[in-house]
């Protein structure tokens, strides 16, 4: 029974992007609508912050749809569209923010912390194996073993 519940749940977790674009949003042109989708799943939710705009059913979201599609109504290009949004809410409102500036340190420090994590991993697993093992590179449970079967005690 849990599981069916838990599934059920999935389910509509997975449903609920699908939700969030409401039919009298869309355009009529199904070229122009293609150009808004493309720039909905490019502009962040400033009110959610970690969605896209396509996926948000927050009302700013909602608004922020509907003046992408009002902007390519008149005519206006991808980067047009973009730097309306820009020049109100900032870099933030990018779901890739541009690599420039200091943005160059959000972009490198989650490679940078996990090879800082790999390397903090290899030292300490060498130290481990160096101080368990005797000058051979066996432990000294295994150089006794050795010794017996080569008859040496």
């Amino acid at each position: 029974m849990r599981r069916a519940l838990w599934l059920i749940a999935a389910l509509f977790a997975l449903a609920l992007p699908a939700l969030a674009l409401d039919p009298s949003e869309m355009l009529d042109d199904p070229a122009l609508e293609a150009r808004a989708r493309q720039l909905d799943h490019e502009l962040r939710c400033v009110k959610c912050q970690a969605e896209a705009i396509s996926s948000s059913n927050a009302d700013w979201s909602r608004d922020a749809r509907a003046k992408v599609r009002e902007l390519i109504a008149e005519g206006k290009t991808n980067d047009e569209v973009k730097a309306y949004f820009l020049a109100r809410y900032g870099e933030f409102v990018l779901m890739n923010p541009p690599v420039k500036g200091w943005n160059w340190v959000l972009w490198l420090a989650g490679p940078v912390l996990l090879l800082l994590g790999l390397l903090v991993a290899l030292v300490a697993q060498r130290r481990r194996s160096t101080k368990a093992q005797g000058p051979d590179g066996l432990a000294p449970d295994e150089e006794a073993r050795l010794a017996e079967l080569l008859g040496e005690k």
